[in-house]
C-alpha cells in the first residue's frame, strides 16, 4: 500500500505561483511513476504532469508546458509541482497519484491517489 498526502493548494491571482507537494509513504519502492491530475467543476479529470521516478523523465500536458515543473526529492519521498504564470483556467482540484507503470497520463494505471488539494486562480 502507498499513502499520498497533497499540500500547498490555495488561492492566487492570475500570474502568480504555487507549489504543490505530494508526500508518499508505505511501499513506495513498488511504484515507478508519480503524476499530478486535476479536475475542474463540470469537467473530466485530466493529467497535468508525470515523472518516472527511476530515471527522472518528466512529461507535461500541452496546456501547462513551460509553466509547470514536476520534480522529486527521493530522500523525502516527495513529488512537487511548481506552478508559475497561473491562469484562471488552472483552477481545479489537484490530485497526486502513484502507479507501478504504464503511461503517465493513463488514469487507469494509477492504483494510489491522494485526497486532493484545491487551487483557485482569480483573474
Amino acid at each position: 500500500q502507498v499513502q499520498l498526502v497533497e499540500s500547498g493548494g490555495g488561492s492566487v491571482q492570475a500570474g502568480g505561483s504555487l507549489r504543490l507537494s505530494c508526500a508518499a509513504s508505505g511501499s513506495t519502492y513498488l511504484t515507478n511513476c508519480m503524476a499530478w491530475f486535476r479536475q475542474a467543476p463540470g469537467k473530466e479529470r485530466e493529467g497535468v504532469a508525470g515523472i518516472y521516478t527511476g530515471g527522472g523523465s518528466t512529461y507535461y500536458a500541452d496546456s501547462v508546458k513551460g509553466r509547470f515543473t514536476i520534480s522529486q526529492d527521493n530522500a523525502k519521498n516527495t513529488v512537487y509541482l511548481q506552478m508559475n504564470s497561473l491562469k484562471p483556467e488552472d483552477t481545479a482540484m489537484y490530485y497526486c497519484a502513484a502507479s507501478y507503470g504504464g503511461s503517465w497520463s493513463d488514469q487507469s494505471s494509477f492504483a494510489y491517489w491522494g485526497q486532493g488539494t484545491q487551487v483557485t486562480v482569480s483573474s
